[in-house]
């Protein structure tokens, strides 16, 4: 099945189509007023979730202190506070140049949070339930929960998978922009056309478990294998709108569509490139330009995977730098895009944190989280509705998995 029909937020007419399709409230002809002190409130009330973030390279790689405030990067504890986050799916990511060791770079990355948590036992808990999180947030600190971003660290073993369970992770995204020995990835030519057998045991494995599948990063074929074989809801943990952005790692109108179906939710990434086409093109031409002198990085950090990750993220930030960002409500436009073919369960947060060089205007770093919440509001979403974005959705498909697997 497939959906051509297109609701952009443009023009009051355009609204109040949009408006009546998700049933929100609609006053005078435009939406109401916002406050700030309003917009505050619904947000510090939500358990507002996370799905993805990459800030544990910065930890381990960099020896950042995330305890204190620090100027560079998106995160810290004290800017997580302020952007009310009460739960961190932190990515446990093990870069492709790390091979073939990939399992002692998860296994490092893993100790850093470990580290943080001990270190800041006051402000945040390691996580591995629903129950947790909702423990520690009505505690006023902050759940950290791990996800594998790239089943590659898994080395092609079950045990191993179950290990990292053991250890306390909760996602494994079937891909990242690699293919692996049994999953083909969105950002390298097919060799499976989705999964292979083994990747099908992959799947029923982390069901049984009670470990969410994540589908960010897998190919089209990938994503429609692994609905047919999963028997829980799966998550995005950080992609956004294909029909809006036409970034391959986006999800298409009829993928959207096929995780209501499933029970999943989609957790919308704030990459200026994956938001908006304009940002997406201007991008992928200055890439193109700069091609020698990442060519240049590889030779020069030929054998040193952290230098060369190091100065090839200065370079993607100096070439993003010169691209203006799109606006804070451009993701909202993402979010009404799913919410229109999914509906209003299936929606959720994965920024991307530390993870990308371009945010929007007006979500530079986590502490601005709160913007989205009014942006939301603005846009006519209804506070009940808002909570299920912010995180009530996540919690939802985190539960189902946990009864699935026998974990409550």
């Amino acid at each position: 099945m497939r959906f051509e029909k297109e609701v952009r937020v443009r023009g009051w007419a355009s609204q109040l189509i949009l408006f009546s399709v998700l049933g929100l409230p609609w006053v005078a002809g435009m939406p109401q007023a916002v406050t700030r002190e309003l917009a505050e409130e619904v947000h510090r009330r939500a358990i507002v979730v996370d799905g993805h973030s990459d800030t544990l390279w910065r930890v381990l790689d960099q020896g950042v202190d995330i305890g204190i405030r620090t100027v560079d990067g998106h995160m810290d504890l004290p800017r997580m506070r302020e952007g009310g986050i009460d739960a961190q799916f932190f990515a446990i990511w093990p870069a492709p140049e790390y091979g073939p060791h990939y399992i002692r770079r998860t296994l490092r990355l893993i100790d850093a949070l470990k580290e943080v948590v001990a270190r800041y036992p006051d402000q945040i808990e390691h996580a591995t339930s629903v129950e947790d999180i909702e423990r520690i947030s009505s505690e006023g600190r902050i759940a950290a929960l791990m996800g594998i971003e790239g089943g590659h660290a898994i080395e092609n073993d079950l045990g191993v998978l179950r290990a990292f369970y053991e250890l306390g992770v909760r996602y494994l995204t079937l891909t990242w922009s690699v293919r692996t020995d049994w999953a083909d990835s969105s950002s390298a030519p097919e060799r499976w056309m989705g999964l292979n057998r083994f990747g099908e045991r992959v799947v029923k494995e982390m069901n049984r478990l009670g470990m969410l599948v994540d589908i960010s990063h897998v190919s089209d074929d990938t994503f429609w294998d692994t609905l047919r074989v999963t028997r829980a809801p799966v998550i995005a943990s950080h992609s956004s709108v294909r029909s809006i952005s036409n970034h391959t790692r986006n999800m298409n109108d009829e993928m959207i569509a096929a995780m209501h179906e499933n029970g999943g939710v989609i957790m919308i990434n704030f990459a200026s490139g994956f938001l908006d086409e304009g940002f997406r093109l201007e991008s992928k031409r200055k890439n193109r330009e700069f091609k020698g002198r990442f060519s240049e990085l590889g030779e020069e950090y030929l054998g040193d995977p952290v230098g060369y990750l190091d100065a090839s993220w200065r370079l993607y930030r100096e070439i993003h730098s010169q691209i203006e960002s799109p606006p804070l409500d451009r993701v909202v436009d993402h979010i009404d895009r799913v919410v229109e073919l999914a509906g209003i369960d299936h929606v959720g947060l994965g920024s991307d944190f530390d993870g990308v060089t371009s945010l929007p205007r007006g979500l530079e770093d986590c502490s601005k989280l709160p913007n989205l919440t009014r942006a939301l509001l603005d846009r006519g979403y209804r506070e009940e509705q808002v909570d299920k974005i912010l995180g009530g959705n996540l919690l939802r498909v985190f539960r189902e998995v946990e009864k699935i697997a026998g974990r409550r």
